[in-house]
């Protein structure tokens, strides 16, 4: 799943951006853990999800506990985007192509490649190429 953050990205919409597997943004994008000056958690995935996308623990606690906001370019240092793109009709542009692209794929090779790389992300090398769950997969994705 793609999608394009643009502008303020806080709270839910940078919980379902967690929720994405590629986020291509615009420049203008503004992304903050907003929850803790509310006085809330955050907890419909971005405190799940964001230390899996961005690997600087440390980062992600700085952002997380001091709902310090970060721009475009600090989003693609850390690896939470994949691109930046000048204007938000760019970036939906970009979007729009590697969506033409992936879809242009075989959808059994697409899927099953999603499938193993989120379980490779909670699992060992050795746990993952043993123990595949691609055949269990492609066989959902055939009798589906």
């Amino acid at each position: 799943m793609l999608c394009v953050p643009h502008g303020f990205t806080w709270g839910l919409a940078l919980d379902l951006c967690c929720g994405c597997d590629i986020r291509i943004c615009s420049a203008d994008a503004h992304f903050s853990v907003k929850e803790v000056d509310l006085a809330v958690i955050a907890d419909l995935g971005t405190l799940q999800l964001l230390p899996k996308i961005v690997a600087n623990l440390g980062w992600v606690k700085e952002v997380c506990f001091s709902a310090r906001g970060f721009g475009a370019d600090e989003a693609l240092q850390v690896g939470f985007v994949s691109k930046v793109e000048k204007t938000k009709a760019d970036a939906f542009a970009q979007a729009l192509d590697m969506a033409q692209t992936i879809a242009s794929k075989s959808p059994v090779a697409v899927q099953g490649t999603k499938a193993i790389l989120d379980y490779s992300s909670d699992h060992s090398l050795q746990d993952g190429t043993q123990n595949s769950i691609l055949p269990i997969h492609c066989e959902r994705i055939l009798t589906d």
